[in-house]
């Protein structure tokens, strides 16, 4: 079983990955407290902003938008 600085050492790449993919992607990514707000407003129709999202759910929403390609759609 993992140590607790194994689990927070594990998030802490998570998260680099996570901001290397949204600034690749053209999102900014905002934290507060265990939560992320993922922003986009180049090359969309109207600014994308999805708030509250886990590590997870935001890794999700960026793995979708980089398989979309940068349009998004």
């Amino acid at each position: 079983m993992p140590s607790h600085s194994q689990k927070a050492s594990d998030a802490g790449e998570r998260e680099q990955h996570l901001r290397t993919l949204a600034d690749k992607l053209l999102f900014t990514v905002e934290k507060r407290g265990a939560r992320f707000t993922l922003s986009r407003t180049a090359d969309v129709g109207s600014p994308v902003r999805r708030d509250g999202l886990s590590l997870e759910q935001a890794e999700e929403l960026l793995a979708t938008w980089k398989l979309r390609g940068l349009g998004g759609g």
